[in-house]
């Protein structure tokens, strides 16, 4: 696996997204799904016209001796059956190995989901979205610009237990920093009407213009569900270079409404 990891660097962007979608096109074989937190790849599940959806992320992930613990809180708004409109708010914690510890506000996100393909086990959407420049830059806490976004995303429910996702994304950011393509898959196996196992892996290009190598992760977790509206989760994400953070904890509840 260590030989596998290094080599992985190699890889280009464009190899790593035809090689998924190659993926994606042969286990396509479409019922909206949906995935969940802690998994980082998005599903086309809307919440439906007037409903609502609260979730609330943490996540403690550390890089060589630098610490973050991230709070997030999101709410989504069904606008329509096959779309909504979501905003995530983040509060960060940052205690780097060397300098002060910060901690505030982050950059806030503005999201909209439009499903807009839907057959048998097979569902389409895309989700264009703004990060605002809402964090302190200075103190390490925003990117001190907007950026912006658009992602493709792709359910298949192969059956009552299995249910994969793919996404494709990329970011405008400003122009100090590269643009960025983000793709993930993810799948699901539900163990019982309650519980499922999720992973998923994924990548994005590195902003930082000075580095050639570009992030990639690794994700498992569990997902139960208390009753059809309220969720607990908790997963654990690695890093498979060494732009990825080391590893990261996520937990998180959601509660539908």
């Amino acid at each position: 696996m260590y030989f596998m990891f290094q080599h992985s660097r190699h890889l280009t962007i464009q190899s790593i997204i035809y090689f998924m979608i190659l993926i994606f096109s042969i286990i396509f074989s479409a019922t909206v799904v949906f995935a969940a937190h802690p998994l980082i790849t998005d599903d086309t599940g809307t919440q439906g016209m007037r409903n609502f959806q609260i979730e609330i992320h943490g996540e403690y992930s550390k890089d060589n001796g630098d610490k973050e613990l991230e709070f997030t809180s999101i709410l989504c708004i069904g606008i329509r059956d096959n779309t909504d409109i979501a905003i995530s708010i983040p509060y960060l914690i940052l205690n780097p190995e060397e300098g002060a510890r910060e901690d505030g506000l982050g950059d806030i996100t503005l999201e909209i989901k439009w499903r807009i393909y839907e057959r048998d086990d097979i569902s389409i959407a895309l989700k264009p979205g703004i990060t605002l420049d809402t964090g302190d830059e200075n103190r390490g806490l925003g990117d001190g610009e907007p950026s912006y976004s658009i992602v493709f995303i792709g359910t298949n429910e192969i059956n009552d237990y299995v249910a994969m996702y793919l996404n494709i994304g990329y970011t405008k950011n400003r122009k100090e920093l590269r643009n960025m393509w983000q793709y993930s898959f993810a799948g699901e196996y539900s163990l019982t009407e309650s519980l499922k196992i999720v992973g998923d892996i994924g990548g994005e290009t590195n902003p930082d213009r000075s580095s050639h190598i570009h992030p990639l992760f690794l994700l498992g977790g569990i997902v139960y569900n208390i009753n059809e509206d309220f969720d607990i989760d908790f997963g654990i994400k690695t890093g498979l270079n060494k732009t990825e953070v080391d590893y990261a904890i996520l937990t998180g509840i959601a509660l539908r409404f």
